[in-house]
């Protein structure tokens, strides 16, 4: 089979390498098409990917290619993980909303939708070469805000496209490991948008044992949500919320937080991620090294600012993510593949259509939700209602996203402006008017859509 990686010099590649190296089963991907823009990032990873392969006789085969439509061309499954406009973009995302007193972070709030405008007229190129040269396969988005991303595709490719994001997947692996137990035995009852969910149940051998680690202080403590959020909030939930909720419920703090640090995530990564690539090349045969030395200080500061540190001096560490055990949102694609190909049929938290599933948002509207994949494809699980509360805020930030798509595809400046001004993180239309100047002006990217 053959595997298409779009944006294959990007950071998280080896993760998804790795994970094939491991894939002991049949039909396993034979060739690895790996497509990026800037030359000097793909041959520094396809050097790395070079070394994790040394050892392995029946390595898949690395085809780095400057060519999307040599990339695309008859694969089986196609994995696009893209930043528009790089690391600056994103720096810029964050700081025009920061200037702003706005959360500036590049999923959610005003600087999820600046990374969407620009980068949805990319992919919609992409689903349509897709649906030319390879239109029996798949597409897995990771390319953020991941939810958006793969909802325009989907008017495209239909139900050929979903999302995948690690982080409910990843919430119920360290539930089950607090609990001591067995994680492929859990069944977790999830329901939301992408970044935007809860976790409402957690059943293994029929039972929910969500309950019991709400009530011990002790074992809810030691999640990070539990620090990021405080135990008696989540308790007053009766849920526990997906991490990125804490910039909806404490988006002052928040804000307070990441402007006082005075440095932000797309800050930091622009500075340690070229520091890498500047010295990959020259690492020969270290290079491999360098970059699981590299993804140990990136990971540990993940949301650092939540969690009371700064990015570069985190309060928790994350370098399990380093290892090949963990394989993260590449496991869950890996997952996919197998169920689809092998008919190893599956359930894990996808990024879908919705059809019937949620009442009170569209049927073509994406959600994040258990699925079950088979070679039949995928297909979301009846689940029980969200509460208002939920509900509520999912229909207004879908609205928001509806909009968003609408300026990207159109180049509307007054659909962008509704997306801005009907975000509950800006909820302003004279503060999103200076929100669409701002990123007009320092993002060319944007700039480029909005043309009307």
């Amino acid at each position: 089979m053959k595997l298409c990686i779009l944006g294959g010099g990007g950071f998280r590649t080896p993760y998804v390498y790795q994970a094939l190296l491991r894939d002991r089963g049949f039909p396993r991907v034979t060739e690895v098409a790996l497509y990026d823009v800037d030359e000097h990032r793909l041959r520094s990873m396809t050097a790395i990917l070079e070394q994790f392969a040394a050892g392995f006789e029946d390595a898949p085969r690395l085809v780095p290619t400057l060519s999307l439509e040599k990339a695309i061309e008859g694969s089986d499954f196609v994995f696009a993980a893209i930043r528009v406009g790089g690391l600056e973009a994103r720096r810029c995302d964050e700081h025009v909303a920061l200037d702003l007193n706005l959360l500036g972070q590049e999923t959610t709030g005003p600087g999820g939708l600046a990374y969407a405008i620009r980068t949805i007229p990319v992919m919609m190129n992409i689903a349509r070469v897709v649906r030319e040269l390879a239109p029996n396969a798949y597409v897995m988005n990771f390319t953020n805000p991941a939810g958006i991303i793969t909802e325009a595709m989907q008017s495209v490719l239909g139900d050929r496209v979903l999302g995948i994001c690690d982080t409910p997947s990843g919430l119920g692996r360290r539930v089950a490991g607090l609990l001591g137990l067995d994680h492929t035995r859990v069944q977790m009852d999830y329901v939301g948008l992408n970044h935007l969910g809860w976790m409402r149940r957690v059943m293994y051998n029929g039972e929910d044992v969500l309950p019991g680690l709400l009530a011990d202080d002790a074992k809810l403590g030691l999640m990070e949500e539990g620090h990021v959020f405080g135990t008696d909030w989540i308790r007053s939930l009766g849920a526990i919320p997906n991490e990125y909720l804490y910039y909806y419920y404490f988006n002052r703090d928040a804000v307070r937080n990441i402007v006082d640090s005075k440095i932000t995530r797309g800050d930091f990564l622009a500075k340690t991620q070229g520091e890498f690539f500047d010295r990959a090349i020259a690492a020969g045969n270290g290079a491999a090294e360098l970059w699981r030395e590299t993804v140990e200080t990136r990971s540990a500061s993940y949301m650092a600012e939540a969690k009371g540190g700064v990015q570069g001096a985190p309060t928790s560490s994350r370098e399990h993510e380093t290892d090949p055990s963990h394989q993260g949102y590449a496991g869950v694609a890996l997952g996919v593949m197998a169920a689809i190909t092998r008919n190893e049929r599956a359930t894990m938290i996808l990024n879908v259509r919705n059809g019937t599933t949620i009442q009170g948002l569209p049927a073509d509207a994406v959600i994040e939700v258990p699925t079950t994949v088979d070679a039949n494809g995928v297909h979301p699980q009846t689940t029980a209602q969200p509460e208002l509360a939920q509900i509520g805020l999912m229909q207004q930030v879908k609205a928001v996203e509806r909009h968003t798509i609408s300026a990207a595809i159109t180049g509307s400046c007054d659909e962008a402006l509704k997306a801005f001004a009907l975000h509950p993180l800006v909820d302003s239309v004279t503060v999103a008017r200076s929100l669409l100047a701002g990123y007009i002006d320092r993002i060319p990217e944007v700039a480029a859509v909005l043309t009307r």
